[in-house]
């Protein structure tokens, strides 16, 4: 099983407007808790899936809010040389901003865009973990979407900088080939052109497991965010639904299929 640090998504981030709102959403939807975490100059609040940590919530920098980013989740992706590999990300195209930045206790970390402009970031922490990849489990983090302008070419920069692999396409007929990506021969996202008709710039969308994403859908709703597609069966009989929560911030439930 493929275990190195390099290319594996470590942790989620989400950043918004109202993290009290957030920590009161994400819960009854996903079945996260949270946990507060303490950073030297700011508040900070893992989510946790049981006793295991899988990403964090903040507020969204001031900066960023300035630039006219809206409230968005974010990904880590890890790298055992984080001054190398964003020397090579931005020698391939990348934009640069966040260069490496050591936290306290927690490791080193970049925040870049890609050549078409979706943001991701790096993350090289204190102490990776050596665990071997395996199946998301429910709670987890289990797909990671690309929609961009050139599929191809972000496929070429990611798998220059992470060695991700080809794993796979779908002919989704007028909406172009869908192009799934992964690492140690098991698939972990995909790739596709996005439509023209969608006026967000390029972007990456992470898919939370659940187990149920009909009742997943509902809360929801019930809960004051926003179902945008689905739930819906995709090939191979797993269900899907894209979501925003109430501060606009994008996201998506993931049901394996029987």
């Amino acid at each position: 099983m493929t275990h190195p640090l390099r290319g594996r998504f470590t942790w989620y981030e989400l950043m918004t407007t109202d993290p009290n709102a957030a920590q009161a959403f994400y819960p009854p939807v996903i079945g996260w808790s949270t946990q507060a975490y303490p950073m030297p100059d700011m508040p900070y609040t893992m989510w946790m899936r049981g006793q295991t940590s899988i990403g964090g919530l903040m507020y969204l920098p001031e900066d960023a809010r300035k630039m006219g980013a809206p409230p968005h989740w974010m990904a880590y992706v890890g790298t055992d040389d984080i001054a190398a590999t964003a020397t090579a990300a931005a020698n391939l195209g990348a934009k640069t901003f966040v260069p490496p930045t050591g936290i306290s206790g927690v490791g080193t970390f970049a925040v870049m865009s890609d050549p078409q402009g979706a943001v991701f970031a790096l993350l090289r922490p204190i102490s990776p973990s050596q665990t071997p990849d395996a199946p998301p489990a429910i709670g987890d983090f289990s797909w990671h979407e690309l929609a961009t302008t050139d599929y191809k070419a972000a496929f070429a920069f990611y798998k220059a900088l992470f060695g991700w692999e080809e794993t796979g396409q779908h002919d989704m007929g007028p909406l172009g080939i869908y192009f799934m990506f992964g690492r140690g021969g098991r698939a972990i996202g995909a790739m596709f052109k996005k439509p023209a008709e969608r006026p967000a710039p390029p972007h990456w969308l992470f898919y939370a497991r659940v187990a149920d994403a009909r009742k997943a859908a509902a809360a929801v709703k019930a809960h004051g965010g926003q179902v945008l597609n689905g739930p819906m069966e995709v090939p191979g009989g797993d269900w899907i639904a894209q979501c925003a929560d109430p501060q606009g911030a994008m996201f998506a439930l993931h049901q394996k299929g029987e």
